[in-house]
């Protein structure tokens, strides 16, 4: 493929890069992700992956948008409250890059469609709110070997990992099985600083368009903990577990499991 005189001006910036040029460019185009939510890790990550020229991106999530979703998920403006957050994702990111093909997925993922989507994608981008969705999103990217993006955010804190099925620790090394629905305040009684999915969305996009380009040093084995009221980030060496269900030696998940869910309201 050749680049248009647009293009060239459009991702000069990067094509002057000795780790991005030409060919990473044209890399990028022809790549494709899937971004797991629209609301405030999808956002940032959507935008920038899009403005990098990554040429399709599949966004899925069921929620319409709401006015308590303005204050982080900048995907979405006032005038898209009510609409779909996948369509409203679509125009803003079409709008910003035409060069970029976005599918929209407006149902949930569950262990039933899972398999039979991500499988057209190169990554996958974990932006979701709730730990049903992370645990079958983790599970169903081990089994399917999609290297995948971790993000989560809870108030003033976030953390971000990489995970390259049969390189690295899933994220059932960190965490086996979801905690008790008790257990986990509600998104609506947590709350979030509007800022912080900003911060740990972006890393995770960064981190996504390494992988892509195979640049640099990945996230792999290592968790990256940052806390914005003391603007401090820390690293946490994560090992593989022997015993992991999914990943380990001898694992016993070796099909997708829907657990219940317990978070309704989205971040």
């Amino acid at each position: 493929m050749d680049f248009s005189e647009e293009q060239i001006k459009r991702y000069s910036r990067h094509i002057i890069l000795n780790e991005v040029g030409g060919r990473g460019q044209k890399k990028l185009l022809r790549s494709k992700v899937f971004l797991v939510g629209a609301g405030g890790l999808g956002s940032p990550a959507g935008l920038y992956l899009a403005a990098a020229g990554v040429g399709r991106l599949g966004i899925v999530d069921d929620d319409d948008v709401d006015h308590s979703n303005l204050q982080r998920q900048i995907l979405h403006s006032s005038k898209d409250v009510g609409f779909p957050k996948t369509l409203s994702a679509k125009a803003t990111i079409e709008a910003l890059n035409p060069d970029v093909e976005v599918v929209p997925y407006t149902h949930r993922l569950t262990s039933e469609n899972i398999m039979d989507i991500i499988k057209d994608y190169d990554v996958i981008l974990d932006g979701s709110d709730n730990f049903p969705t992370r645990y079958l999103v983790n599970d169903a990217c081990v089994l399917s070997g999609k290297p995948l993006s971790h993000g989560s955010i809870f108030k003033f804190e976030g953390q971000v990992t990489t995970i390259v099925p049969g390189e690295t620790p899933c994220y059932r090394c960190l965490f086996e099985a979801p905690p008790p629905a008790d257990m986990v305040p509600s998104c609506q009684e947590a709350g979030v600083l509007g800022i912080l999915p900003g911060v740990i969305g972006t890393i995770q996009a960064t981190e996504v368009v390494k992988l892509l380009l195979g640049k640099g040093e990945l996230l792999k084995g290592r968790l990256l903990l940052y806390n914005a009221l003391t603007m401090e980030f820390s690293e946490v060496r994560i090992r593989k577990n022997p015993k992991c269900p999914v990943c380990g030696e001898k694992p016993t998940i070796k099909e997708l499991i829907d657990y219940q869910e317990f978070c309704q309201v989205h971040s």
